[in-house]
């Protein structure tokens, strides 16, 4: 038997069953702990690449806030914040293919004053990076990068075509080159099929990620997606979520975008019990997520004993 076709199998069991097979896959790799970390968008909107998901492309028309480099201290401020609220890392967050010339020095000050508050990581989400971009980051504190796979290799080009599914994997695979950990997850609902969810968690775990970002499609108005509202439902997320876990026991799970928008309270609680042990808390990039105050509510109610 294939491994697409054992995990597609293990899609059919009964929920109950799938949710105890991968509850105690995490309980054996992580025991109860919950990851925190926040983000802030440092630079919004005006990106080339013509992503069908994304608010922030200049090809769609997604009514945004558009905004340049906001200033080291203003990224400062808010990473302080996100301490304050019990995060444990904090992601500057760039829009674009990749940061050039002044705007990458200036990322690159951001950055370091981020590394200097004691108690929290660095994390960066600049684009596809050249080798000495990587490196500059590395020196400046960087310990973990997101950039996502997005989707399934099969599936990329309906999303994407200004860069490849293999930009995407060279990139991840750079930062890993110089010790930076890579946080590289997925956007799930944008129309693929299961067999194409299956293949992509495959993907990840050749990739072998510290933490994995589980997006749900918020079909945000003018995008290519939009009124993409019902192209999975929450159980087929929580069934989802189970999969990752069990392809990726090792990995950080991470509930991000479109989880308050597209999975509801009971569904968030299910899925942390069933392998999710990490949360993008506060807002994301373009959209609103939930308060800090709520997340910590929703851990202590699924997971009384972490706190």
């Amino acid at each position: 038997m294939s491994q697409m076709q054992k995990y597609l199998d293990l899609y059919e069991l009964p929920l109950e069953d799938l949710m105890e097979m991968s509850a105690q896959v995490t309980r054996e790799n992580f025991g109860g702990d919950v990851e925190l970390c926040s983000i802030i968008s440092a630079k919004t909107g005006k990106c080339k690449e013509n992503c069908k998901y994304c608010s922030q492309s200049a090809h769609n028309k997604a009514k945004i806030e558009v905004h340049d480099l906001l200033s080291t201290e203003e990224v400062r401020t808010a990473a302080l914040s996100a301490k304050e609220n019990g995060a444990t890392r904090f992601c500057v967050v760039t829009s674009g293919t990749k940061p050039e010339g002044q705007d990458f020095d200036k990322i690159l000050d951001m950055l370091r004053a981020v590394t200097e508050i004691d108690g929290l990581h660095t994390c960066c989400s600049l684009g596809i990076l050249d080798e000495e971009q990587v490196k500059a980051i590395k020196d400046a504190g960087v310990e973990r990068y997101n950039h996502n796979i997005n989707t399934a290799k099969s599936f990329h080009d309906s999303i994407c075509t200004t860069h490849s599914f293999e930009d995407r994997v060279r990139t991840i695979k750079l930062i890993q080159k110089y010790g930076i950990e890579a946080c590289a997850g997925v956007i799930i609902g944008m129309g693929e099929t299961r067999q194409q969810r299956v293949e992509m968690a495959l993907q990840l775990a050749e990739l072998n990620p510290k933490s994995v970002p589980i997006n749900f499609l918020n079909p945000i108005d003018g995008t290519p997606l939009e009124g993409t509202h019902d192209a999975i439902d929450e159980e087929e997320i929580l069934r989802t979520i189970c999969i990752f876990r069990l392809i990726m026991p090792g990995a950080l799970l991470r509930y991000a975008g479109g989880r308050t928008t597209r999975f509801s309270q009971d569904y968030q609680r299910l899925g942390i019990k069933a392998g999710i042990n990490a949360l993008l808390v506060g807002n994301y990039l373009t959209t609103t997520g939930s308060t800090p105050q709520q997340d910590a509510e929703l851990i202590k109610l699924t997971l009384p004993s972490t706190l």
